[in-house]
């Protein structure tokens, strides 16, 4: 297997991005996944090398859990074991997809917290508003919404938690200006997320469909924490990550054609994104 070209990724805010495609290309076709996503019922543990539900999630805490939260689970950690959740909280989850990560929030804060779940894909929010009601959550609310433009008002959560969805984004600055706004002072973020290490070979970083799959949206690591510095976190943190192999990677792109592109054939995936879990504070003497 021949070894993919290493380099330090680029950075800047269009890094790694379809250079065809407009925000709103890449918005629809994020939004036209998770939609089939959420009609079929089958997540990205099932069958896929790339995800393994068993060590994201203990088999004790899913098992608790609505079937239909975690048939449509495509998260690449589990934010909510680094949120610090106590009883009470008000959590948000960005792209709460199924609402897998909402309900364990759920559970943590208890019946006196509450749990927003905001996601820009209609049929996944009105599949985990009918989960939500059919299981008897009834601290948990689900809202249409783009992360970048959450439908809240400022400073009303305690903790933002996201999973693999921030990647997705096109304009990832907007999404941690976002978070920092409805942040009460004091309050904090809690984050999985794909992380780019090295340079994608271009069939990859020019596919819309690689993006949509978590992979091609990926940025540097210097430019992500840059990120969330730069709306005003401090005490940034990289809790912890785990670096995909070769077959990983392949199993994240067996949805797309590029699977089967002979340009990719015997070219070495490995080491080339990361999933990472971040955690952030928000000044306690920041207003918004």
């Amino acid at each position: 297997m021949k070894r993919n070209r290493t380099e330090k990724p680029k950075s800047g805010k269009a890094s790694g991005s379809p250079s065809h495609a407009s925000e709103e290309e890449i918005r629809r076709a994020v939004r036209n996944r998770y939609a089939k996503l959420a009609q079929s019922g089958q997540s990205c543990c099932d069958g896929n090398a790339s995800c393994s539900c068993g060590s994201i999630y203990p088999q004790a805490t899913i098992s608790t859990l609505p079937d239909d939260a975690i048939a449509v689970s495509a998260g690449c950690g589990n934010p909510t074991a680094i949120a610090s959740l106590r009883p009470g909280m008000t959590v948000v989850d960005f792209g709460s997809g199924g609402g897998i990560d909402a309900f364990l929030a759920a559970k943590k804060v208890g019946p006196e917290g509450r749990v927003y779940g905001i996601d820009a894909t209609h049929e996944m929010v009105l599949r985990a508003r009918r989960t939500a009601n059919e299981s008897g959550f009834e601290n948990v609310e689900f809202r249409l919404g783009e992360i970048e433009h959450v439908p809240l008002d400022a400073e009303v959560a305690d903790v933002v938690i996201s999973n693999c969805v921030i990647n997705l984004s096109p304009d990832k600055k907007q999404v941690f200006r976002e978070a920092f706004r409805i942040l009460k002072p004091g309050g904090r973020i809690a984050v999985s997320d794909i992380v780019l290490l090295n340079e994608l070979p271009d069939e990859i970083r020019k596919d819309l469909a690689a993006w949509s799959g978590c992979v091609s949206g990926a940025v540097s690591e210097e430019e992500y924490l840059g990120a969330i510095e730069g709306a005003g976190f401090e005490k940034v943190k990289v809790e912890d990550r785990f670096v995909y192999r070769h077959e990983q990677l392949s199993g994240y792109l067996k949805e797309t054609d590029l699977s089967e592109d002979p340009r990719l054939k015997g070219v070495d995936l490995s080491q080339l994104v990361a999933s990472y879990r971040i955690t952030a504070m928000k000044p306690a003497g920041r207003k918004t």
